[in-house]
């Protein structure tokens, strides 16, 4: 229990006792439950959207959906996403890239990156039909949560100094953890038909395999931004695949 309060502690914003210990070993446990987070955070999406499309239309509906996910998790991943952008695109050296993505200020990559992220995540949620949309958001939220997991375990951590903006992350987990996220992760997908698991595994495959071979380049390795620009990328690819296979 101690284990999932902790990557409820650090991946959102829901309360949790203030006597719950802290170390680093229980951070690097918690990544198990990652994937179980981004669930209630897909619910509170899910559960926004059904009660806004009573009051309002699809579109409003969905954006104060995304509003409410943004709003659990502090911006959490978006954060990291918008960080990313701006170190990896302003940064030539990895020391540059590390500096500019503790620097709290946002950069004009991290403006563009950010904003056409969430564009096309609402765009790419809007033509999928609404029975399959709920679906969809819950699913989108755990998967993309598994995927920086994976992350972790095959590729080396760049250890961030105390100067960092960045809130403490685990940096190493174990194959039984890997495994207890990765059965969560594929929970959701017993109500996809075959053709969209597929695609949607060679999809996020694809894009994990270019953005751990363009980090390795750049950098050698990850941080937590890092993780978060790659949970926002395979949300998205995500919803792209669902939205692709059912129009």
């Amino acid at each position: 229990m101690n284990t999932f309060l902790t990557a409820l502690m650090f991946f959102t914003r829901i309360p949790v006792p203030a006597s719950l210990p802290y170390s680093k070993e229980l951070l690097n446990r918690a990544l198990r439950f990652f994937p179980a987070v981004g669930a209630i955070v897909g619910f509170v999406g899910v559960a926004v959207l059904w009660l806004a499309l009573y009051i309002f239309p699809l579109h409003l509906a969905l954006l104060l959906s995304m509003v409410a996910t943004i709003f659990i998790t502090g911006a959490f991943h978006e954060d990291g996403f918008a960080d990313f952008c701006d170190g990896y695109g302003g940064g030539m050296t990895k020391e540059r890239i590390l500096e500019i993505m503790k620097d709290s200020r946002l950069g004009t990559y991290g403006t563009i990156g950010l904003v056409a992220v969430l564009a096309v995540k609402f765009m790419a949620l809007a033509i999928i039909p609404v029975p399959q949309l709920f679906l969809a958001l819950v699913a989108g939220h755990v998967f993309s949560r598994f995927v920086p997991v994976v992350l972790v375990y095959t590729t080396p951590y760049i250890r961030e100094d105390a100067l960092s903006k960045a809130k403490p992350i685990g940096n190493q987990t174990s194959l039984k953890s890997l495994l207890i996220a990765l059965f969560t992760a594929i929970l959701p997908f017993i109500f996809f038909s075959w053709m969209t698991i597929l695609a949607v595994i060679i999809v996020s495959a694809t894009i994990f395999l270019l953005f751990r071979m363009y980090i390795m380049k750049r950098t050698g390795g990850y941080s937590g931004d890092v993780l978060g620009a790659l949970q926002q990328l395979i949300e998205v690819g995500f919803y792209l695949t669902v939205c692709a296979i059912l129009t």
